[in-house]
């Protein structure tokens, strides 16, 4: 049985109150998960600090929502992977599609802070997915697979064992639109053929492949069911305690 990692990505939302309050209910819900289950909060940077004080202790894991591949320098308003360590963090999204469509982010740069996440001991959450327009064209498959030998471009056998890939179709993030639990598996097999073929099968087969765009409690187990899905990239249902909670013990 592969991991399931479910992640929430809260975005640009939670003041250091909201974040102290949010987590003292997680903390309550969350008091223990299935042995082959993790659960991974990304707060804003900052509220990284104050999310790993809460979270000692509990089983609940922190991560960050970005950060640039350099160690440090004149990069005015971005983050390393050093900074984020020191603040508590394991995790790290990359190349989520809002870094895409509104920062500009390509593949190549978003392999390069994966490269550099992993050398430095971070576990990276690599997206990928496809727009409206690209699906509707019928070009999903072609999509999604440039995008993952772009992202995974030079990585090793061993750096495989620490990534996590989330697909998230563009057209369902924050959408209230969700792909269904066969589209959303067609695309999920694709990624883990693909990774076969890139290497070794057995890093294919316990590759941890997340379904990211507008999961709820209501949605969670039947998209968690599927063979190829091994979690869940949550964005607005985990802003709240318990649909966070509810997803997190609704993993296979």
């Amino acid at each position: 049985m592969r991991n399931v990692i479910i992640a929430g990505n809260w975005k640009m939302y939670k003041d250091l109150r909201e974040t102290a309050e949010l987590l003292d209910g997680l903390k309550s819900l969350l008091k223990s998960v299935k042995p082959h289950v993790t659960a991974v909060v990304c707060p804003p940077y900052t509220s990284l600090a104050l999310a790993a004080e809460k979270l000692r202790g509990t089983p609940v894991r922190l991560g960050a929502q970005n950060m640039w591949h350099q160690d440090e320098g004149a990069f005015t308003g971005e983050i390393s992977w050093k900074m984020l360590k020191s603040a508590g963090c394991e995790y790290v999204i990359l190349g989520h599609s809002e870094r895409r469509q509104y920062f500009g982010e390509t593949d190549e740069l978003i392999n390069a802070k994966a490269r550099k996440a992993l050398v430095n001991g971070l576990l990276p959450i690599i997206c990928v997915g496809e727009t409206l327009a690209q699906r509707e064209k019928g070009v999903t498959s072609q999509v999604v697979s440039a995008q993952v030998k772009g992202v995974l471009a030079g990585l090793t056998e061993t750096d495989m064992a620490k990534v996590v890939i989330a697909y998230e179709p563009i057209w369902a993030i924050g959408t209230g639109k969700t792909a269904t639990p066969a589209q959303a598996q067609e695309v999920h097999h694709t990624i883990r053929q693909l990774v076969g073929e890139m290497f070794p099968t057995h890093v294919a087969d316990q590759l941890v492949i997340q379904y990211g765009g507008s999961v709820k409690p209501d949605n969670a187990a039947e998209l968690l069911a599927q063979n190829d899905i091994d979690g869940a990239l949550v964005g607005g249902a985990c802003l709240k305690a318990d649909s966070f909670a509810s997803i997190v013990n609704a993993s296979k």
